[in-house]
């Protein structure tokens, strides 16, 4: 990877070795193998056990959970929130394990749209909850930096399984309590 970066710095017309650039291939491939370790990242080893008998039925919600990843089309980073929250039937999962799993997916190369559904989907099947629902706010820097050129713009996703999706009164309660913030 560091000599594809060394090629990559040539080809935008810099002199790799410049001082300020003599350990920059190496220093961007170690920060692309950190933003994308996702792919060397198991739900099994993530979750570690950290799932416990519980007569809870009620909804469990950690909001706020921050999020970095890569956008596939252009490479450039987008960040944001994440809320999540599930409805156990019979486990509860660690609360660290969910910032876990949202990082798992987000340290890949990444479409906003596809995060969403890949969180919402795990959290399901990890915990056999009776629904979960994910919201994702992010700011692209595909869409700030280049393009469009639009610095204010924030994208908003939504999945909903399970009574999340079928029970209004259940969608509602957790769209009110996480209320989107602006980022």
């Amino acid at each position: 990877m560091k000599a594809h970066f060394k090629k990559i710095i040539e080809e935008i017309g810099e002199d790799v070795n410049r001082d300020g650039l003599k350990d920059t291939p190496q220093r961007a491939a170690t920060a692309l193998q950190f933003l994308t370790q996702g792919y060397h990242q198991s739900l099994d080893a993530i979750v570690n056990g950290a799932l416990f008998e519980a007569d809870s039925d009620e909804m469990i919600i950690v909001k706020d959970v921050e999020l970095f990843s890569l956008c596939e089309h252009h490479l450039l980073p987008f960040t944001g929130k994440c809320h999540v929250a599930y409805i156990p039937k019979g486990k509860i999962i660690g609360l660290s394990k969910i910032a876990r799993i949202v990082d798992m997916f987000a340290r890949r190369l990444q479409v906003q749209e596809r995060l969403t559904k890949q969180i919402a989907e795990t959290i399901l099947s990890a915990t056999g909850a009776l629904g979960v629902g994910v919201i994702i706010e992010a700011k692209h820097l595909c869409m700030m930096m280049r393009g469009v050129e639009k610095q204010n713009s924030t994208m908003t996703t939504s999945v909903m399984l399970g009574s999340f999706r079928g029970d209004t009164r259940t969608r509602s309660e957790f769209l009110s309590l996480v209320r989107p913030s602006s980022l």
